[in-house]
């Protein structure tokens, strides 16, 4: 029986599958893509000797380490202006909090996207996506919630989704439309619930953009009772659920986003360790975003002894944003995580590929180099994958492959 044609075959790679916490490493390996998925991966000594025969392209990596396509789980990529005057505010003295308080952070940012035309928002997104693509990145998720108003949050989930036609990545947008209360709702909190509830949410669903629903629960922004009324609303209505947690204090997000049954509690630098109980009991990961403790000069690190302990999915993402985590260097990221939040190389690299693709329920068809699941693959000019944690600078990407085909930074899907 003749052999099926392969697309492309990568030889003479080592390779990281990230099937299990030890990364899956096949030194000396071999891997197949057909029709844009992979088609065998295995040690370079057992590629089959008709597949090779019947190959349309074979790419001799002369050793390089490849693994999947990254996968940013959470950013909010898509806004207008920047927050460099909050910057400069915190440089003297004020928190995060106390500038959101003023009228800054957050709604800063309402103002200048709201004041910004899709055009201006796509030019601005896609610059930040393809600073993510070089290294590595083929999977990003992106946040609304600088909208506040049914109109922008609506137009930013079509910024979104349209970065795809303009980088060499997939996207998945996320509605977070409770992000905080706009000024024309002060002292109306529960009237801006209630919009969120009844007329974003099915709005996002007919408009068919948004894949989950994410709620910023803190003193600053949502109370536990309204995050879970949202979340479980957006839940119901066939989203994925997420949730901005415990970030700034134990409001017990954790254990919230496990009884909503959310995919993911972000940030959590205060969890708790019932909470933490919770999350695991219930499957619930836990998505670490150190730029954003670095930025923000936090004094609290997330319990990842105790997360690890309870066999907690940890997942790793840059949070990019205009004020907590003005960052879109994977590479600064993975050093972070490892420096100030004590992930080994290992566990940083599991969580920007296998673990993030569970949190955007992704993981069946991306995050692991498996037959069957997207050729989505990054190439590293790298002797050991921890020189991905331990430098930093720019990004050791040889290539990246999006459904199997070697693209260029720029290059449209």
């Amino acid at each position: 029986m003749p052999h099926p044609r392969w697309d492309r075959i990568w030889t003479d790679v080592n390779l990281a599958t990230m099937t299990d916490a030890s990364l899956g490493i096949i030194e000396d390996g071999a891997i197949v893509s057909t029709g844009g998925r992979i088609a065998w991966v295995g040690r370079r000594a057992d590629l089959p000797e008709a597949g090779k025969r019947m190959a349309g392209d074979i790419i001799r990596c002369g050793g390089a380490w490849l693994t999947p396509g990254l996968i940013d789980c959470h950013t909010h990529i898509v806004f207008g202006g920047d927050r460099s005057g909050d910057f400069r505010r915190r440089l003297r003295g004020e928190s995060y909090g106390d500038i959101a308080r003023a009228g800054g952070g957050i709604m800063s940012t309402v103002r200048a996207t709201r004041d910004a035309s899709n055009e201006e928002l796509t030019v601005r997104a896609v610059a930040r996506g393809a600073e993510l693509a070089a290294w590595g990145v083929t999977t990003i998720e992106v946040k609304s919630g600088y909208g506040l108003d049914l109109p922008t949050e609506l137009r930013m989930l079509d910024v979104a989704a349209g970065l795809a036609d303009h980088l060499p990545v997939d996207i998945s947008p996320t509605l977070l439309a409770a992000h905080a209360i706009p000024p024309e709702y002060a002292g109306r909190r529960a009237g801006y619930v209630r919009l969120v509830i009844d007329e974003i949410i099915p709005a996002a669903l007919e408009q068919g953009r948004a894949t989950a629903v994410d709620v910023f629960c803190e003193d600053i922004a949502f109370t536990p009772a309204e995050s879970r009324a949202i979340l479980e609303a957006g839940i119901g209505a066939g989203l994925h659920g997420r949730l901005h947690a415990d970030q700034l204090s134990d409001l017990g997000g954790g254990a919230l986003a496990a009884a909503a049954g959310a995919r993911s509690a972000d940030h959590v630098e205060y969890l708790s360790r019932d909470g933490v109980r919770a999350m695991a009991a219930a499957g619930v990961c836990a998505v670490l975003l150190p730029g954003a403790a670095y930025t923000l000069g936090a004094d609290r690190r997330p319990p990842v002894g105790t997360l690890r302990q309870a066999g907690v999915t940890m997942a790793l993402a840059t949070d990019a944003n205009p004020g907590s985590s003005p960052i879109t260097n994977v590479g600064v990221i993975l050093n972070l995580a490892c420096i100030l939040f004590g992930l080994t190389p290992e566990e940083a690299l599991f969580g920007f590929t296998a673990a993030a693709a569970r949190v955007l329920g992704l993981e069946a068809d991306r995050g692991t180099l498996q037959p069957g699941k997207w050729a989505d693959l990054a190439l590293w000019n790298v002797r050991d994958l921890a020189e991905l944690c331990y430098w930093v600078g720019a990004s050791p990407l040889r290539s990246l492959v999006k459904h199997g085909v070697p693209r260029a930074l720029g290059q449209s899907m």
